[in-house]
């Protein structure tokens, strides 16, 4: 029984914390070491994210918030034990996680593309509804206020 090797580089997907205890400049440096730490094992970045200072779910060494920063790349999967244990050495980082991404085909992106238009149209439709279900509602209640305020104002026994 043999087989099948694949020769394609897997691709990966790091996200990372950095310690709150850093200020918003001092993070360039930072992240160019994460980045040339991919490099100088042969990877290649395809996306790099920084999606900013958040709260923490729990505490992580005495922090409650982080800055976190997202990479997508390829890479030679020997090569990826060197990185996880460099990143684990690297005392500005709180926590890491390296996944193995699958990377989607152009049929399955298009599927995608359809099924959020599909859930973007149907959401407003359902907001147009539920508006003139509201409109609606005001127009009923503003006649039946103006035929029962025409019935007090008509009464003989105001007091």
């Amino acid at each position: 029984m043999s087989r099948i090797k694949s020769s394609e580089i897997p691709h990966y997907e790091l996200l990372y914390i950095i310690s709150n205890k850093y200020s918003e400049d001092e993070l360039g440096p930072i992240v160019d070491k994460v980045k040339n730490l991919i490099k100088e094992n042969q990877g290649n970045i395809t996306l790099s994210e920084e999606w900013g200072k958040k709260r923490l779910a729990y505490q992580i060494k005495s922090f409650y918030y982080g800055y976190y920063n997202l990479i997508e790349f390829d890479l030679a999967p020997d090569k990826l034990v060197k990185i996880d244990r460099m990143l684990r050495l690297m005392n500005e980082i709180l926590r890491h996680q390296i996944v193995t991404k699958r990377i989607k085909t152009m049929a399955e992106i298009e599927r995608d593309k359809k099924i959020a238009e599909k859930i973007a149209a149907k959401s407003v439709t359902e907001e147009k509804v539920a508006k003139e279900k509201v409109k609606t509602k005001e127009k009923v209640d503003l006649k039946d206020l103006d035929e029962k305020l025409k019935k007090i104002l008509e009464a003989e026994d105001l007091l």
